[in-house]
Formats: C-alpha cells, structure tokens, sequence
C-alpha cells in the first residue's frame, strides 16, 4: 500500500500535488460523492495531470526536440509523457463518470451504403 494513501486524512489532497490540483482534487471531492476506489482514481487522474504539467513545462523551455550524439534531431522524452498522461488522465475521468448530464442514447450504428442489410466484410 502506499505510504501517502495511509497518511493523508479523508478529504484532505495528498500533499504532492501542485497547489492547482490539489485544489481541483478538493473540488471535486466536495462536489461529488465518492467512494473510496473513486478516491484512488481521482488521485491518479491528479497526478497524471501534474506529470502532464511539467512535461508541457519542459517542452516550452526546451523544445519538442534535441539533437542526438550524431546531429539528428529526436523528440524529446517529454512529448511522449505528456501525450500518455493526458490520454491516461482522460481515460481516469470517463471512468469517474462525473458528469452531471447522462449522455446522449446513441444512435444506431452505420450501414453500408447501397445495402442496409450487408455486413462489411475484412
């Protein structure tokens, strides 16, 4: 288990996150009833955004490239973290569900056109 879990009291944001998220985490958790799994999804969610962060802060000081040992430019570490963490971020919220409004009902899925009865084949 971890050790941050165990000492951060209920309601409280863990202290490792940026005064910005852990504001948004404290917001969230006052506006939402959360069970404690939601808890541990909101607080990864927070994290990422924060490593997301800084790798966005690196980015705009460094560039989204550097020359290699050889000349060639290569995309920077970086670029990757903030790209994964922002899809993994994203993925943490649609689970957390906390959108007020249920979606939409879907429409029915499309057909091919010309037959509505056909299935694609591949």
């Amino acid at each position: 288990m971890d050790s941050r879990a165990k000492n951060t009291p209920k309601g409280e944001p863990p202290a490792h996150l940026s005064p910005p998220t852990r504001a948004w985490w404290a917001t969230v958790m006052a506006d939402f009833v959360l069970e404690s799994h939601h808890e541990r999804l909101l607080t990864a969610a927070a994290e990422l955004w924060d490593r997301a962060t800084h790798a966005r802060q690196v980015i705009d000081a460094e560039g989204t490239t550097y020359a290699d040992r050889f000349g060639q430019p290569r995309e920077r570490p970086e670029v990757a973290i903030e790209r994964q963490s922002k899809i993994a971020f994203a993925r943490l919220l649609r689970e957390l569900a906390l959108d007020v409004d249920e979606p939409a009902e879907r429409a029915t899925p499309p057909t091919i056109q010309g037959n509505a009865n056909a299935r694609r084949k591949g």
